[in-house]
């Protein structure tokens, strides 16, 4: 008998969940995977290609290419491709032949607003970086910490349930009082019940979250209706006549009024910018399906824990609207669940109770303990 009453204490001494220490603060993840995974792609990807951008400028010299008359010596066509680059002003005529001109600026700063792009982009993350991942880096600490803790408090329940039952002399009273202590919830965690009660009446988490998700959806829809006013006006245009017949050159005789160019970067440039407006048009449903999230509750991760005594209160609770910060909290603690220990050894313990005959034995991770533990033999039927 000792030898079974030994192997049942070192069995529940090692279902205690070790202490983690300082190094679950410093793992925990306060970005949802596909947050990350659009950070780094609304942004990355305009940074990328304006760097291939400038790369492709400074290694061809000039952008442009000028068709300058034969009577120009070398230093005058360079002067009029830079005076045409500097100018960028198509000069034509319309069906009723009147002079009109046309600027293409908007190519000459097309790299600079893509890096607009990528800080508009960028603001987002800052704003759920400073305005509320502190606050919720000390929610998931706490909630994680209080979690594996109330894990801990079963077995350790468990542990003196054992010790008080192999001293009592009626064991049937023993499970009496237990049953009487669950009935009236001696065993509830409420620090930890009523906190997150107290999140689900809190919304600063998520109207943050919603406004971030709105931000990155008005800059990604933004940028596309600029790319497409580009394509609509400028960028099917990589040829244009360009007068040089401004200032001291007005007066030259021998200058045409009009000379063609051509613009060396253009394909550069229309691939860049179809490039940025396909991949962001692919992102505007996965910010839409982000903020959607919130609109259904997160119960499976919260489930494994109703086998928590007096646990069950969380799902009672969670039958009002899920736009609140628990239902957010809800969804970094699943991005988080490596951290999350306790869930692990719940989850086993689940899984087995459903893989258990008499599942009447087994409500919460208390029983499933008293079971392993070897007092099956007394425990009445509930």
């Amino acid at each position: 008998m000792s030898l079974s009453h030994t192997a049942a204490e070192y069995m529940l001494s090692d279902a205690l969940l070790p202490d983690p220490g300082s190094s679950r603060a410093k793992g925990l993840r306060l970005e949802l995977p596909s947050d990350r995974l659009l950070k780094f792609v609304t942004v990355g990807l305009p940074l990328c290609l304006v760097s291939l951008a400038f790369a492709r400028e400074f290694s061809a010299g000039s952008q442009i290419s000028c068709f300058s008359p034969t009577n120009f010596t070398g230093k005058q066509s360079a002067y009029a491709d830079t005076a045409c680059w500097d100018s960028l002003i198509h000069h034509g005529f319309d069906a009723e032949g009147r002079a009109v001109t046309k600027s293409l600026w908007a190519l000459k700063v097309f790299p600079y607003s893509l890096l607009v792009v990528a800080v508009l982009m960028y603001l987002p993350y800052l704003l759920w970086r400073y305005a509320a991942a502190p606050a919720l880096h000390s929610d998931l600490l706490f909630i994680i910490d209080e979690l594996d803790k109330s894990y801990n408090r079963s077995v350790r329940l468990v542990q003196h349930m054992r010790k008080v039952q192999l001293a009592s002399d009626e064991p049937e009273r023993f499970w009496e009082e237990y049953e009487r202590a669950r009935r009236e919830r001696y065993f509830e965690f409420p620090l930890l019940e009523r906190y997150l009660t107290c999140k689900q009446h809190a919304h600063a988490l998520t109207f943050i979250y919603i406004l971030r998700n709105l931000l990155l959806l008005l800059f990604l829809a933004a940028t596309c209706l600029y790319l497409v006013f580009l394509h609509l006006n400028i960028f099917f245009q990589d040829e244009f006549s360009c007068s040089i017949k401004t200032g001291l050159l007005q007066a030259e005789p021998h200058i045409p009024p009009l000379i063609p160019c051509k613009l060396v970067f253009f394909s550069i440039f229309q691939l860049i910018s179809l490039s940025v407006g396909s991949v962001y048009i692919l992102l505007i449903p996965v910010v839409i399906y982000n903020a959607l999230q919130l609109c259904q509750w997160d119960k499976g991760l919260l489930s494994v824990y109703e086998m928590l005594p007096a646990f069950d209160l969380l799902s009672r609770r969670m039958l009002t609207c899920p736009l609140n910060d628990l239902n957010v909290i809800l969804l970094f603690l699943r991005a988080n669940i490596s951290e999350l220990t306790s869930f692990g050894r719940l989850n086993a313990v689940s899984a087995l109770r459903e893989a258990t005959a008499n599942k009447e034995d087994i409500d919460t991770v208390v029983d499933f303990m008293t079971l392993l533990a070897g007092l099956e033999t007394t425990k009445p039927k509930h």
